[in-house]
């Protein structure tokens, strides 16, 4: 009976190729296959990450995965079950997949939920982490995002701004671009200054913003806003 592949999940980092881990570059130099959460490679940011440290990247065999943006889950799962089910066909074959994920997969990634499905199938799968977006945008900007008791709450754009400003200790706002305004206006009515944003960070085109005032009105989606309060 042939020996089945196995899905690995492989953190690429924040946006810096050389943020990658030793063992990311290895685990996708021995997969004879990537998969890319997106339309084709060319369109992935963690593909482009991968790439600008691996040679001969662009000679892998690649499943492109792109999901639908749309919050219907019911769409979105028979998206992740499509995308589970190509999968396992290249697995069966005994073939090994690396999916390239921006960041840490286990932190807010669509990887998780096609791994949970190959998971279902039979299939083994492992996990390769990555520096996750808001380590790095913290170590880019020198500073701690808690010291000895202190919390911190990894939010997602997606949530009450107004009720995460009042948890204790240090805040991150994940992919926070379409809440900038909301971000911004709330943080200057409630009077605090200690905060920064980082977008792309990591990236070519990174941008670094410090103070509530100084956040801009638009940014890309991969914007980050760590507030210390």
């Amino acid at each position: 009976m042939k020996e089945r592949g196995i899905l690995y999940g492989v953190g690429v980092g924040p946006g810096d190729p050389e943020l990658m881990t030793y063992k990311a570059i290895k685990t996708i130099e021995d997969c004879e296959i990537i998969a890319v959460p997106n339309v084709n490679r060319e369109k992935s940011v963690s593909y482009r990450i991968a790439a600008g440290i691996i040679h001969d990247i662009d000679k892998k065999i690649c499943i492109d995965l792109g999901t639908p943006m749309t919050k219907d889950k019911e769409v979105l799962n028979l998206a992740y079950e499509k995308a589970a089910s190509r999968i396992a066909g290249y697995l069966a074959e005994g073939k090994s997949i690396a999916y390239l994920t921006l960041g840490d997969p286990c932190v807010y990634s669509t990887y998780m939920y096609i791994e949970r499905k190959v998971r279902s199938l039979g299939y083994e799968t492992r996990i390769i982490n990555g520096i996750p977006s808001f380590c790095a945008a913290a170590s880019r900007m020198n500073e701690s995002l808690a010291d000895r008791n202190e919390q911190i709450h990894i939010i997602p754009s997606s949530y009450d701004i107004e009720q995460a400003l009042e948890f204790p200790g240090t805040k991150v706002f994940m992919k926070a671009g379409k809440k900038l305004t909301d971000v911004k206006a709330m943080l200057i009515k409630k009077g605090i200054t200690d905060c920064y944003m980082i977008e792309n960070c990591g990236m070519p085109d990174e941008k670094i913003y410090s103070g509530a005032d100084k956040i801009p009105e638009n940014a890309g989606y991969y914007s980050i806003i760590i507030i210390r309060h």
